[in-house]
């Protein structure tokens, strides 16, 4: 067995699902350049971390992303360049169900990515719909980080349920899982609050990702009830949630002007004094720049405080994934 040394990760992030949606939804390859410009201004700022997924892109547009993803990889010449770690998802796909299956999967990430994925997750648990899916799909990630394939394994969607059962299995292959990734948020805390989530991941020294840590764009600001919503769906959960979010909105925006700060960097920053590692989407430079500007500075205890109690009262929620597990 090989063995390896635990993947580090960095402070924060940058998810690459927001590329994927974009790509989902009319994929314009005039957006390359501006991407690529996204990618060099983040690494170049110490954002180093970038969490994809091979589902990120479907039908004619598979795996898209990790294309990307490689292509900007490649070109980037700029300071950093050794730190870039590159996450990706495999999706526990009904015709994945072996472990090679998942091996197949994580070399076919690579190929498109260019080079070794640092850090593999399993995008989700089969456990509250097909439990006998997993186990093939868990030991093959295992094998993945045994034949010395990645440097690092981890899960997403997982409660600590699951996670506690995965961790026992891997420690008896000298396993270490490096992260779990979990939406969280001021507006979805239900994974630290309510499955205590964050205390086991201490315990057993496991890093917590944070996606979507801007609720899809409703702790930035840029949404109210009177305004302009997005359409379809979105718009919708928008609505619903909106009115109920009043209090966390002003607090965030109060916390922010006395910071001199926007809310998306207050938010982001919460995360961060959480001891968690966000990673929040950007598909134009100024939306990166924003979020780079969450780091290298902390909000004190009564900020924090402040926002906890606010999101606490928050009437409305985030939906949660419906793949998440307990």
């Amino acid at each position: 067995m090989q063995t390896l040394q635990k993947l580090s990760l960095p402070m924060m992030g940058c998810g690459t699902w927001s590329w994927g949606n974009q790509l989902l939804w009319g994929y314009d390859e005039s957006m390359d350049d501006q991407l690529q410009a996204v990618f060099n201004l983040c690494v170049s700022n110490g954002v180093t971390l970038f969490d994809t997924g091979d589902s990120y892109g479907t039908g004619r547009l598979n795996g898209r992303s990790e294309l990307l993803l490689g292509r900007f990889n490649r070109e980037y010449l700029g300071s950093g360049k050794e730190n870039i770690c590159i996450a990706t998802k495999i999706a526990a796909y009904p015709w994945r169900w072996t472990r090679q299956s998942m091996v197949r999967a994580c070399k076919s990430s690579a190929q498109r990515l260019g080079r070794n994925v640092d850090l593999v997750q399993m995008h989700w648990s089969t456990a509250n719909y097909a439990p006998w899916q997993e186990e093939g799909l868990l030991d093959g990630l295992a094998d993945l980080y045994e034949q010395g394939l990645v440097k690092g394994v981890g899960l997403s969607n997982y409660g600590p349920k699951q996670l506690k059962q995965v961790q026992k299995k891997f420690a008896e292959r000298g396993v270490p899982i490096t992260s779990v990734q979990v939406q969280y948020s001021l507006l979805s805390t239900y994974p630290v609050t309510q499955l205590k989530l964050k205390d086991l991941c201490d315990q057993l020294q496991i890093k917590l990702i944070a996606y979507s840590p801007l609720a899809l764009g409703l702790l930035t600001g840029k949404y109210s009830e009177q305004g302009r919503l997005p359409k379809g769906i979105r718009g919708l959960l928008f609505r619903q949630i909106l009115p109920g979010m009043r209090s966390l909105l002003a607090c965030l925006q109060e916390v922010a002007q006395s910071r001199n700060k926007t809310m998306s960097q207050v938010a982001i920053n919460w995360c961060i004094c959480k001891g968690t590692i966000p990673i929040p989407g950007a598909k134009s430079v100024e939306q990166a720049r924003e979020n780079i500007g969450a780091l290298g500075w902390q909000l004190d205890a009564s900020e924090i405080a402040e926002l906890d109690r606010a999101a606490a009262n928050a009437d409305k929620k985030m939906v949660q994934n419906i793949f998440q597990t307990k």
